[in-house]
């Protein structure tokens, strides 16, 4: 018999304390990148080892997802989240013992405890919203996950410039950059406090049928090689987890190297390049909430994931001619259409893999479109940085949208198999 479906009243805190952690932890990811020239002074390091600040996040998770993901499988939500909140709150204190010019490896150290933090979050939005949300939020959940996750680069596009001016004096510098690390070890170990006390590993009760049938199942039945074998096998699968990788990949490489492409064209202007990133996100973020709520109404993930891929080529198109014109207004209205499709694909690539894979877990599935994404963004990041640096930024997007186009030609063959769907309709029919 399995047990009576019932929606707890704490999903809602535990998806918030989830998105606000995440938010934390992006912060720190997009924090050095989003004034990449004023670390490049302070340090006296090449503009190339600020960009691993960032791609750092990208190699440790492609190094230890497989172990995190075994761990969540193994151990649930609960641990999992302690340990990501615990190392993010510890990458935040470490930074702060790097706040003179030549201790520059400590700051890489606090870095990369953050980086570990991540492999515990980014695979988390889609488990959540299946262990503790119904069928009919089930995407609206994992939405909201998702945006915390990109609220926290908004915030990492818009307070650092703000934080910190580009001022000569190393001294003062010092100051401004120890006032950003303070603020956010201390928001980092509440948000851990507040995990330690209320996350719970799951509901009372199943949320969904789907939800049910998964926790009635024995637990020997699950081998986790098994599941990536099988996700390995499926061909659908295969193609999303590509075109995921090369859509996701371009948004890395171009929120990494946003402030160098509009340093180069407009000169100063540090916090308008923050305040275009924040412009990317934050229409992002809209495009990724009317996504989940529109995918909860129609179900229609195939057609609707081939739309948004080809607006996110159409908008980087526009956007790799618009920069070099001389019109910073004109650059905001094209980042945001930009963001607004490449950003909403978030979550959508989420949704499409588990309608895809179930009954696999969620936390496989995503990992391995996120190690997709990984992969492209760090091979993006250096292969465009080295174009940019020679050939200019046109180039350097150029190479974005070629890659962007092969991903909207891909989408186009994958087959919709809504597995998650059909469990669900054969459960309500019994």
């Amino acid at each position: 018999l399995t047990a009576e479906v019932r929606l707890s009243r704490l999903r809602w805190a535990v998806l918030l304390l989830f998105s606000s952690y995440s938010l934390c932890n992006a912060f720190q990811w997009i924090q050095y990148g989003s004034i990449s020239n004023v670390f490049v002074r302070f340090y006296d390091v090449s503009a190339f080892a600020i960009d691993w600040l960032s791609m750092s996040y990208m190699l440790v998770y492609i190094l230890l997802l497989f172990p995190v993901a075994w761990l969540l499988d193994k151990r649930g939500l609960r641990l999992i989240a302690l340990a990501g909140s615990a190392l993010n709150a510890a990458g935040a204190w470490v930074k702060l013992g790097s706040l003179k010019p030549h201790l520059f490896p400590v700051t890489v150290l606090g870095q990369v405890i953050c980086a570990l933090a991540q492999v515990f979050i980014l695979g988390m939005p889609s488990h959540i919203a299946s262990v503790w949300f119904g069928s009919h939020e089930v995407s609206t959940a994992c939405s909201i996950a998702v945006f915390g996750n990109q609220l926290g680069i908004a915030v990492g596009f818009l307070v650092p410039p703000v934080l910190i001016p580009n001022v000569e004096d190393v001294e003062k510098l010092a100051y401004h950059i120890s006032i950003m690390f303070f603020m956010t070890a201390g928001v980092a170990s509440a948000l851990f406090i507040l995990v330690i006390i209320v996350f719970k590993e799951k509901p009372p009760n199943p949320p969904s049928r789907a939800q049910a049938s998964i926790q009635s199942r024995p637990t020997a039945e699950y081998s986790y090689v098994q599941s990536i074998l099988c996700l390995l096998r499926n061909t659908n699968f295969l193609l999303l987890m590509v075109t995921y990788g090369l859509n996701v990949g371009c948004f890395y490489a171009l929120s990494t190297l946003l402030n160098r492409m509009v340093i180069h064209h407009y000169p100063g202007e540090e916090v308008n390049a923050g305040r275009i990133g924040l412009t990317i996100i934050l229409a992002g973020m809209a495009g990724a909430l009317i996504s989940g709520i529109w995918l909860d109404k129609t179900k229609t993930y195939k057609q609707t994931t081939l739309v948004v891929y080809i607006m996110s080529l159409v908008g980087m198109i526009i956007y790799t001619f618009i920069l070099s014109l001389g019109h910073l207004w004109v650059v905001f209205v094209t980042a945001g259409l930009l963001g607004f499709f490449m950003t909403g694909y978030l979550p959508l690539g989420f949704e499409f893999a588990a309608e895809l894979t179930y009954p696999e877990s969620e936390g496989t599935s995503s990992g391995l479109l996120n190690v997709s994404a990984q992969i492209f963004g760090i091979a993006f990041t250096i292969g465009q940085g080295h174009i940019m640096d020679r050939f200019g930024t046109k180039a350097g997007n150029l190479l974005l949208c070629s890659f962007l186009f092969l991903g909207t030609v891909m989408t186009a063959f994958i087959k919709a198999d809504l597995r998650r769907q059909q469990a669900n309709l054969e459960n309500e029919q019994t």
